[in-house]
């Protein structure tokens, strides 16, 4: 089984965590979201609270096939740890994804030189060295980008085809009646 985590800092943006989280856990990835703050409960951006699973604490990123970050805030590159996490993870090879203004956090890392990459209008100018495309969701490698909240299903769409198959994609993109 595919295993995801999902990491949401207070201000993030509602649509673009739940529907990842959603239509992650329909096709099947045991998806895990992990709280940057010091509690398990997180305030996105329009003031929807929810429950994670966990902190980050105690997190072993090696478990899961991808790392998810939701943007609506750009705050998360003010979290050393996270920094940190995100930096040795990549380093290590693994899969990473982002949306909206999330992507701050690879350019700040250094994690996009040369790769193709897409955020929410604005934000450009954070993707260091990165080509920008015109595209709502773009994979590089082992990096995901998408533009923003409208984007979302397609972003979760193309995760899952990266780490369940285009099939089980195809399957969830029926099953909510995206066309």
């Amino acid at each position: 089984m595919a295993k995801a985590v999902v990491f949401v800092i207070q201000g993030f943006e509602e649509i673009e965590a739940v529907a990842t989280i959603d239509l992650l856990r329909r096709a099947g990835v045991k998806t895990t979201i992990v709280s940057l703050g010091p509690t398990t409960k997180v305030t996105g951006g329009h003031q929807i609270a929810i429950e994670t699973d966990q902190t980050l604490a105690g997190l072993n990123p090696t478990e899961f096939d991808i790392l998810i970050i939701p943007g609506g805030t750009i705050d998360y590159v003010n979290h050393a740890e996270f920094m940190s996490l995100i930096a040795k993870e990549a380093a290590r090879g693994q899969r990473l994804a982002a949306i909206c203004a999330a992507p701050v956090v690879f350019g700040r890392l250094g994690l996009l030189k040369g790769k193709k990459a897409v955020c929410y209008p604005g934000f450009e100018k954070e993707l260091t060295e990165a080509q920008l495309v015109e595209a709502p969701v773009v994979t590089d490698g082992l990096i995901t980008t998408a533009k923003g909240p409208s984007l979302a299903p397609l972003f979760a769409l193309e995760i899952i085809k990266l780490i369940v198959s285009p099939e089980a994609a195809d399957k969830v993109k029926q099953g909510i009646l995206l066309t």
